[in-house]
């Protein structure tokens, strides 16, 4: 795939899924703007990528910060043609547990966020005619998991605002998907592992072993698995898929 020429904004790209998809994007020659809290790991993704890559620190949930991002890319690779929205995370609790403010806080990084950055860069992408816009939801999007209440209900609102925007920009040069990654080998999975060490005082492997029990194959997805699905989105030759939300997930769904 040649991506050569194409600026992507990628949202939590200092690790994981976001890391493994702009070290993808800049191996098809297209220029990564890397997003997130943490600017020791965007610049060590940058650093890894090299001038293809460039480093902007920002916390998703403040919109002024995403802004000021967003357009520190611009100014340094031009239009964005790529968003992929990955940032993300979920914290585990019963339903009656878990209260309004920990709601909200699923909701504003898990849905809003995305739709954020979406309202900063969509506009550019409909002028030209042309954009990506992929979503890293989850199989949580697409089914239910206990204790993840708030989390399972952001990822479902992803998953239907990909499908909704899909539809006000199909005759627009703008397709609008999904990647469903169901358990994968993320700091999320880690902070789940410890999560369920520590509540049920299963050893370590206990732990993921009970998690990769969900995926049919017996097995935590990597990250690049996801990754590669990414891009493939973004190519031409994913240019007639819109509105899907795709499973990476070993027939879990």
């Amino acid at each position: 795939m040649n991506l050569t020429g194409h600026h992507a904004v990628i949202t939590g790209a200092g690790s994981g899924i976001g890391r493994a998809t702009a070290e993808r994007l800049a191996e098809a020659g297209c220029q990564v703007t890397l997003i997130g809290r943490h600017i020791g790991r965007l610049q060590e993704t940058a650093d890894r990528i090299g001038d293809l890559a460039f480093a902007a620190p920002a916390d998703v949930t403040d919109p002024d910060a995403l802004a000021a991002a967003i357009e520190a890319g611009r100014d340094r690779f031009g239009p964005v043609d790529i968003l992929i929205n990955n940032a993300g995370a979920a914290t585990s609790a019963p339903f009656l547990k878990t209260d309004a403010d920990a709601f909200r806080a699923m909701l504003a990084l898990n849905l809003e966020a995305p739709a954020e950055a979406t309202r900063l860069i969509l506009p550019g992408m409909l002028t030209r005619r042309r954009g990506r816009i992929v979503n890293v939801a989850s199989t949580a999007g697409l089914k239910g998991y206990a204790y993840v209440s708030a989390y399972v209900a952001a990822k479902h609102g992803l998953v239907g605002l990909t499908r909704a925007l899909a539809l006000e920009v199909a005759s627009k040069g703008v397709t609008v998907n999904a990647v469903c990654p169901g358990f994968t080998e993320t700091d999320l999975v880690a902070r789940s592992v410890r999560s369920i060490m520590a509540k049920t005082g299963r050893s370590e492997d206990e732990a993921r072993a009970a998690l990769a029990a969900e995926n049919p194959q017996g097995r935590l997805i990597t990250p690049d698995e996801v990754a590669q699905t990414i891009v493939w989105l973004c190519g031409e030759g994913a240019s007639g898929v819109n509105g899907t939300a795709v499973p990476v997930a070993g027939g879990e769904l």
